[in-house]
């Protein structure tokens, strides 16, 4: 991420008409991350997810209507470049690691809610990450996924109701963490 931080500063020096790389990247850095992370379910990948989505907006930049929008437009663009790596061939042909082998990275930040959330099917963990976990509505969240917002509440229900179950078998314990998860 250096090369991001030392391109987007030099960015806004060169020309005061370039919008604030600056301000966007503190403003959304953590939201973007967070998002590859759902996706990718490695901190590795979601750096460099997240590294490709800032330089996108550093070699096509854009003006943006507000924070709002800003934010908006760089959680679409991950979301779509995450399903690209995740359709990408190296991704699909990967190995797993031998069971003899630990992974130092399979349990960092990863809760049972976390890891239900990341088990449900795709379209319904994209209304589950940006409702919960970046508190839109689901009226926004229609207008970012392209989807009626009927539709969205159908999906959040359908999640709540997979994760009642997906956490009822884990046990009591995940039971206590999820009423304690944002906007539970």
């Amino acid at each position: 991420m250096e090369a991001l931080q030392h391109t987007k500063n030099r960015s806004t020096r060169d020309d005061a008409r370039t919008i604030d790389l600056a301000g966007i990247f503190q403003r959304h850095v953590k939201a973007v991350y967070r998002l590859c992370y759902s996706y990718l379910a490695s901190p590795h990948d979601a750096e460099d997810a997240a590294q490709a989505v800032f330089m996108k907006l550093v070699t096509s930049p854009r003006a943006f209507e507000s924070v709002d929008h800003e934010k908006a437009w760089l959680l679409a663009v991950a979301a779509n470049y995450c399903k690209d790596v995740l359709k990408s061939a190296h991704r699909t042909r990967s190995a797993e690691m031998p069971p003899d082998v630990e992974d130092p990275h399979a349990a960092v930040g990863q809760s049972e809610v976390l890891q239900a959330v990341l088990a449900l099917p795709e379209q319904y963990k994209d209304c589950v990450y940006l409702h919960y976990y970046e508190g839109y509505k689901t009226d926004e969240i229609a207008q970012m996924t392209d989807t009626p917002p009927s539709t969205v509440r159908n999906r959040l229900r359908d999640a709540r109701a997979m994760l009642k179950i997906a956490l009822s078998e884990q046990g009591g314990a995940a039971k206590s963490e999820m009423s304690r998860a944002p906007g539970a």
